[in-house]
Formats: structure tokens, C-alpha cells, sequence
């Protein structure tokens, strides 16, 4: 949850609080930009509109969820707004407990070398709000990624919400680039797909349902690896 609530004065972190799906639609991309179809040719990529969500398809709020939703869909829309890894970004939405959201985009996420897309929560480096990551090809039926939320000893394997976000707009730090981004990356061949057009971000349901800031938030989602829809 938004330990937001957080609030930062004279650069000092203060407060912290303990802590789906539509029909895909028309209009598929006849073509992918080059910046998002291709590597740049130094290796790394250029990020564009069509490396991050595009629409919000559902979004299902849980108990105690309520901070950023005045500036839904535009607060989770677009690249990351990272604070580093001792902070945590406001620009979030709460899902609340057991709350989720799903995301879309102008671009299809394929499966390529290694992670292929990458969710950012906003934890801190000692505070972790670990959450389900599931993705759809037809936005009705969603495979979720192995999240051990409960395993707190290992570091929530598997899960989104435990790595810092460290990329924002003008930090020159690649969104999409997995080694150096933050947040957490998800590969589509862990779970035997080479294609999604939706992502589904859900709150397990076991934290402390506190208003507003309930449950897992997230800022963005960004595509690495991506082809027309």
C-alpha cells in the first residue's frame, strides 16, 4: 500500500503505513515504430509512447484502496515516476486488499531474450508490497506468474513490488531496459507464452486493509520486448 502517505519534507521521508478484464478491442497497429520493433544499434533501446500502457481495461479496487484513483488513468499510464531506492513514487494508484488492475497497450508484449516486460510497484529496499502479475491474450482468461507473496525470508520470489524503481521522465535511466530500471521484470516463456496484449496487477489480499493506501500500488508497466498487436 501507499506507504505514501509518505511524505517528504526538507528531503526527509516521514510517514509509512504498514504496509478483471475487458474484450480486447479494434484498431491493432499495422506496424510497429521502429523504436519500439528494434534494438538501437548500440544494444539498448530507444523507449517510445508504445513501450508502456496505454489504457486502463478494468480496474476492480479493494478494500482500504483510494489514493491516485482522482487521477485515474492517467497516474499508471506512461512511463515510471521512480523516487529511488529509498523512496517511494506518489505518482501511484492503490489497488486496496485484493484489489487489481489490468492494463493495455497500442503494442503486443512478445517473448525475446530474457524479460519482456516490467512492472513498477514503488517499494523501498526495506519495504517490499509484494503483488500478483498475470497476463491475457484475449483479456478474458489470465496466466498468473508463480508469486510466493508470503515468503518474506527469500524475497517474495516471483512477484512484483520488490524492487525499487529507479527510472523516471528526464533521469536518463532506460524504462525498458531490465538491468537498470528497477522494478520487476517478467519473462513470458517462465510461463509458456510468447504473446500478451493485457497485463493484470492484483493484490494478494494480505496486508491491513488501511484507507487509503491499502494493499499493493502500482506507477507503470513497461514492454521490452514488443510487435504489433
Amino acid at each position: 500500500m501507499t506507504r505514501h502517505l509518505l511524505a517528504v519534507l526538507s528531503g526527509t521521508l516521514l510517514a509509512a503505513c504498514d504496509e478483471a478484464a475487458a474484450p480486447p478491442g479494434a484498431g491493432a497497429l499495422d506496424r510497429v515504430d521502429a523504436a519500439v520493433a528494434s534494438d538501437a544499434p548500440d544494444g539498448g533501446r530507444q523507449a517510445s509512447a508504445g513501450h508502456f500502457a496505454t489504457t486502463v481495461l478494468a480496474f476492480a479496487p479493494g478494500q482500504g484502496a483510494g489514493f491516485g484513483q482522482d487521477a485515474m488513468p492517467d497516474i499508471v499510464l506512461g512511463p515510471p515516476k521512480g523516487a529511488g531506492a529509498t523512496a517511494g513514487s506518489l505518482e501511484v494508484v492503490s489497488l486496496g486488499s485484493g484489489g487489481s488492475i489490468v492494463l493495455g497497450f497500442d503494442v503486443a508484449i512478445t517473448d525475446g531474450p530474457g524479460a519482456d516486460f516490467i512492472v513498477f510497484e514503488n517499494p523501498m529496499t526495506l519495504w517490499p508490497e509484494p503483488a500478483i502479475v498475470g497476463v491475457s491474450q484475449d483479456g478474458v482468461t489470465f496466466v498468473e506468474f508463480p508469486c510466493e507473496h508470503a515468503n518474506k525470508a527469500a524475497k517474495f520470489p516471483g512477484c512484483a513490488g520488490v524492487t525499487p524503481v529507479l527510472s523516471a521522465p528526464g533521469n536518463g535511466v532506460d524504462p525498458t531496459d531490465p538491468a537498470a530500471a528497477g522494478g520487476d521484470a517478467f519473462d513470458l516463456h517462465a510461463i509458456g507464452l510468447d504473446r500478451a496484449l493485457w497485463v493484470r496487477v492484483r493484490d494478494p489480499g494480505a496486508q491491513a486493509a488501511v484507507q487509503p493506501t491499502a494493499g499493493a500500488d502500482l506507477d507503470a508497466v513497461s514492454v521490452v520486448h514488443a510487435a504489433a498487436r
